[in-house]
């Protein structure tokens, strides 16, 4: 990555301040994602008391994690290729 086109930007995630570097396209984006992400900490952080803020950080990303790898079977290619191997094991288990 060309670092002479990244702009440094504050954002604000669970109480703490992070500076990162980013293309100016991206800033938008970028500051969607840290916002929602946070909302999401304060969610945990509403609904589980005596956790810390690693532990609502924690969570957060594994809900993302399982979110990203569940879409990702709602793809139409792979969601016909595992119905073609579904019906594959059927069709042997009926034989």
């Amino acid at each position: 990555m060309n670092e002479d086109k990244l702009i440094p930007i504050n954002l604000w995630l669970a109480g703490r301040s992070y500076r990162i570097r980013i293309k100016p396209e991206e800033e938008e984006a970028v500051r969607k994602a840290v916002k929602v992400a946070d909302e999401k900490i304060n969610e945990f952080r509403n609904s589980y008391a005596g956790k810390d803020d690693q532990d609502f950080v924690a969570m957060c990303l594994l809900t993302y994690a399982v979110d990203a790898t569940l879409e990702a079977f709602k793809n139409p290619v792979i969601e016909k290729e595992l119905n073609t191997i579904i019906k594959k094991i059927d069709k042997a288990l009926e034989d």
